[in-house]
């Protein structure tokens, strides 16, 4: 239960609605990206991620879900199938530092809603430096394919917590190849 604010205190800020995708190709690897403003956030070794990205209006998170994946990854729909969805909606929150940049201050984090996809297709036809098509801004300079294990341990601090849940909850579908 949230509690209004106390006079003369700030209603603290939402989370920002958001799907996150875990793409698992047949041999058990996890699509990562290096994001490209990597250097300016200072995330160094810890700038690798899954795609993510926001929720629209009126769209449904799975929907959400491919259509990130493929602005992200190039990775068209016809090339993935649905393996599972984490129950829960997992949430962080930013530093103080970045929450002033990041939406415009408007959110104190985000709340994730994570899916599992297999990858049906080749690594030609991922492509994040043109994603969609070249539709729309690349976000990651390079990609690789990461075990879940090391998930943890690529991506900033702060959203360690989530990939940990997410590895949890995932990481038994990464022979899903086996019983395809």
């Amino acid at each position: 239960m949230t509690s209004a604010p106390l006079l003369g205190q700030e209603a603290p800020l939402p989370y920002r609605p958001c799907v996150g995708v875990a793409l698992i190709n047949r041999a058990g690897g996890v699509f990562v990206g290096r994001r490209k403003d990597a250097d300016r956030l200072g995330a160094g070794a810890h700038a690798w991620q899954m795609p993510q990205g926001g929720i629209d209006a009126g769209e449904a998170a799975a929907a959400a879900a491919v259509r990130e994946l493929h602005e992200e990854t190039n990775v068209s729909p016809a090339l993935i199938r649905p393996l599972g969805e984490v129950p829960d909606w997992l949430a962080y929150d930013l530093p103080a530092d970045a929450m002033k940049q990041a939406w415009r201050g408007r959110y104190r984090g985000q709340t994730q809603k994570w899916f599992a996809f297999a990858f049906l297709g080749t690594d030609e036809a991922i492509d994040v430096d043109h994603p969609g098509g070249g539709a729309h801004k690349a976000e990651f300079d390079a990609w690789r394919w990461a075990a879940f294990e090391e998930l943890p341990s690529l991506v900033v601090p702060f959203k360690r917590p989530v990939y940990e849940s997410v590895v949890a909850a995932f990481a038994p579908l990464a022979t899903w190849a086996r019983s395809a």
